[in-house]
């Protein structure tokens, strides 16, 4: 008889957040799909799924109910970094392990949580060191009022201070408000070389689709002359907003068009889920999760936490974005930052391919915080000297 293991799918399918929890959740049940459909694992997982429906509140209780009820040791899941605060006491405090797929802010490391997914020096320095030679150094920073937002701005406005610019602004709307004219109006009268967006789920669509209709009243907002960035925007998001994000900028360890026999191979394995949308890094970060609790729980023979977390550390193991190991410090993951141009089909053009997987640096002890203020200035423009 097959050994049936247990482990949590924890994403909100329902509610703001639907869009990237279902990726997540996607991503995971495929790669579970996988997993139980081969004979080189010599057991399967039972998944113990559960949708919080975007009410944060939820998130712990629910997580608790997986441990206890189910007998759950691993959980893949959570999307927002408030939502992921939340499971870290019930992991800590069950001797269970949370393998978070999003990209997140950094300034964190838990002995019970493995970060399969980029922070800050692995997708907001990249993406800023791509755009501040191309477009200026003087943008307008954005986000949803809590901690991704303030914290990934204020690592944003070091940097550019650092690089000899200016933040032109910095302005912060409750998760979930759409009522964003007044943002677009301020950016028009300022004129910044470049928005950062850190709004999340419905705020960030708004914005920018609104942008994009300034754009088209004035071609002095178009994406070609003043883009807007984003670290957290992906296919699906891309794909239902069509024009409204073409010619701007995202970062991430993953695209669906990366046109490599490793992304072939990936595609390929997950193509009957593909009829519920475009994959991305969130998708394939998830993926990647139980994978990698998977073949540790096949090197080990157990799923306990401490031979996982032992066996993943010692990797590599491949995923669709590279071979990749948990780092022993921190327990995040090394990971590519490729930089997306979005296409008006929902696709992403790779601008700028990373060479090297960047290492976890969590707490930004050790990565450059901005660049050269010569280096900084847009080509073609001159520069005043006082």
């Amino acid at each position: 008889m097959t050994l049936s293991i247990p482990i949590g799918i924890l994403f909100s399918r329902t509610g703001p957040y639907a869009a990237p929890g279902r990726q997540g959740f996607d991503g995971a049940m495929a790669a579970i799909e996988e997993i139980n459909g081969r004979d080189d694992y010599p057991f399967t997982f039972a998944p113990a799924v559960a949708d919080p429906e975007g009410n944060t509140d939820r998130y712990a209780v629910l997580c608790l109910d997986m441990v206890r009820r189910h007998g759950v040791r691993h959980v893949v899941g959570c999307t927002t970094s408030w939502s992921r605060k939340e499971v870290i006491p019930v992991v800590e405090k069950t001797d269970a392990l949370l393998w978070y797929p999003c990209v997140y802010e950094g300034f964190e490391a838990s002995e019970n949580v493995v970060y399969v997914a980029a922070c800050a020096n692995q997708h907001l320095v990249p993406l800023l060191d791509y755009v501040v030679p191309r477009f200026g150094r003087n943008p307008v920073l954005l986000g949803s009022n809590y901690i991704w937002g303030w914290e990934t701005n204020r690592i944003a406005r070091e940097y550019v201070h650092r690089s000899g610019g200016e933040v032109v602004a910095e302005r912060y709307i409750p998760i979930g408000d759409i009522d964003i004219e007044r943002l677009v109006a301020e950016i028009r009268a300022k004129r910044p070389d470049f928005i950062l967006n850190n709004l999340i789920g419905p705020s960030s669509y708004a914005f920018l689709r609104a942008y994009h209709a300034l754009g088209q009243a004035d071609a002095d907002f178009r994406a070609h002359r003043r883009p807007v960035l984003s670290c957290n925007l992906y296919e699906v998001e891309a794909a239902s907003l069509g024009e409204a994000v073409a010619g701007n900028y995202t970062v991430s360890c993953y695209f669906q068009s990366e046109q490599t026999e490793r992304n072939r191979t990936f595609l390929e394995s997950v193509r009957h889920n593909a009829g519920r949308g475009p994959i991305s890094a969130f998708f394939a970060q998830s993926y990647a999760s139980v994978f990698l609790i998977a073949n540790a729980i096949r090197e080990t023979d157990t799923d306990a936490i401490e031979n996982v977390l032992a066996a993943a550390k010692a990797g590599p193991y491949a995923s669709p974005f590279g071979d990749i190991r948990v780092d022993a410090k921190t327990n995040h993951v090394a990971m590519h930052a490729h930089i997306g141009r979005a296409l008006a089909d929902g696709t992403f053009e790779i601008v700028h391919r990373g060479k090297a997987a960047i290492d976890p640096d969590p707490f930004l002890t050790r990565t450059p915080l901005g660049i050269a203020a010569q280096d900084a200035e847009k080509p073609g423009h001159l520069r005043i000297v006082r």
